[in-house]
Formats: C-alpha cells, structure tokens, sequence
C-alpha cells in the first residue's frame, strides 16, 4: 500500500448550528463558497492531490450529498457513503461505523477544513511510521486559541483538549491518518469523540505526529466561511468560477470571531 490507495474519511455528519439559518436546510458540506457547495472545492482538491476514494460519513441531510454527488466520477474520484443512522455517532463513531468500507488504513479530513498541503507526504510518513495513528499539527504557542498538543521527536506526546499543560504549543492541524486497529475496543454503534481515541493512542507513544507550516482554511464559521470565499476568489487559484456576490453576506451570516483550525457543530 502507498499514500495514494489510502482512502479519506470525510466526517461530515454534523448539524452545523453556527451556521444557521443556512444549515437548516442543507448540510454544511453544501453550503457555497466561492459560488459553488463547498464539497466541490473539497474534493477538487484531493483529486489534485492525487488520492482517489473518498468515503464520506453523512448524518444531517446527508441524502442531499449522495444525491448531488452520485459516484464522484465527476470529480476524477471514488465516492462511497456512511451514514450514522437513528442518532449521530460523533466523530469516532462515524468512523467506526465506515470501519467496513475503509479498509485498514485511512486519513481522515473534516468536513468543514480546506487543507492546500501534500496528502501523500503526510500519508507516506503515516505509513512508514507503523503508528496506528498519526494526527497533523500546527505550532500555535496559545496565539489563535487554546494549545492542545505537546510534540516531540515527530510523535504526539500528550494530546488534552480538556486539560492542557504549559508544555503543550501545538494544536490538531485537522488532518489525520488511522489503521483500523486503532479503534479495537471502542464501543459499536454508540457515540465516540474521536480526540478521546487519540488521547488514549498519545498516551501510550502510539500517535505519530506531522508537523504542518501551511495555513488552512475552514467553514465551521462565518468567519471562516467569509476568509476561504476570499482565498478562492484570488487571482491564480485553480478551479474557481467567475465571482459572485459573498454567500456569507448573501445569507445575513454574523461574523465570529476567527479559528485557526478545523471547528466541529
């Protein structure tokens, strides 16, 4: 196996509430940026990248992607579905659930993260790691939010969302990469946070980490949604449609304040 056959796990099952009114009526992964769903740009981008399947972990209006979206040969890509089914899982159990369609090893990428980096670096130093997981990071030094992370000699030292410590500089890039069996013993069919799994990896020397330099993008908030529509627009950056009035300011989105990473419902 090399970095290009692995799959990516697209958590996009959340029901998006900072970014009513809007995702009320259509998950966030469709919500325009740049005048087209923002799953356009996303799956433009990993089709470049050179990955080829896409396994995408559907809960609020999920129905509505697999609709638009069919079998991403539009895209140059495989897409399969997962749903969470009667209640959401969070975003370990979205993962555990896909478990079957994903195969022993696989990245994982946010919904609502826009990441211009090599994949296959990432997933190439994954895979000569022989780590069950590895998690992407970005040195914060508290600037944009709160650290989480302690990194040391390329792997992920302690990793506390809840309880972090002065020796923690780094935060959660929003790219990550598993093997299956890093989620032997978590329940089936029941929710699970997926920062509790990598928690449990860090603590036993068990999370490989990657050390990211590039800025990322994301739509977990207006702020955010407003910042990636501005990127897109730009002149010289690929695949992008002539521009349009802003969807934010189109749809009366309040502006929050901005995060540097990848944001959850």
């Amino acid at each position: 196996m090399n970095a290009a056959d692995l799959p990516v796990a697209l958590l996009a099952g959340g029901l998006a509430t900072r970014l009513r009114p809007i995702t009320e009526r259509i998950p966030k992964v469709l919500v325009e940026v740049a005048g087209e769903p923002f799953l356009h740009h996303q799956l433009r981008l990993l089709a470049r990248a050179g990955l080829r399947r896409v396994v995408l972990c559907l809960g609020h209006l999920g129905e509505q992607v697999v609709d638009r979206y069919g079998s991403g040969s539009a895209f140059g890509l495989s897409l399969d579905y997962c749903f969470d089914g009667p209640k959401l899982l969070g975003t370990g159990g979205a993962l555990i659930r896909a478990l079957p369609n994903l195969g022993p090893a696989f990245y994982v990428l946010y919904g609502d993260s826009y990441l211009p980096v090599d994949y296959q670096a990432v997933g190439a130093h994954f895979l000569r790691s022989g780590a069950p997981g590895l998690m992407t990071v970005y040195e914060n030094r508290g600037r944009f939010e709160r650290s989480n992370v302690e990194f040391s000699g390329g792997r992920i030292v302690a990793y506390d969302k809840r309880h972090p410590t002065a020796a923690m500089h780094h935060v959660d890039y929003g790219l990550g990469a598993f093997r299956a069996e890093a989620f032997d013993g978590c329940p089936r069919d029941q929710p699970v946070d997926l920062s509790d799994v990598q928690h449990g990896l860090a603590a036993v020397g068990q999370l490989a980490g990657y050390l990211m330099t590039e800025r990322f993008y994301e739509i977990g908030s207006a702020s955010g949604l407003q910042e990636l529509d501005a990127h897109l627009r730009a002149p010289g950056v690929r695949d992008v449609p002539p521009s349009i009035a802003s969807v934010a300011a189109a749809h009366s989105v309040p502006i929050a304040s901005s995060a540097p990473r990848h944001s959850l419902p």
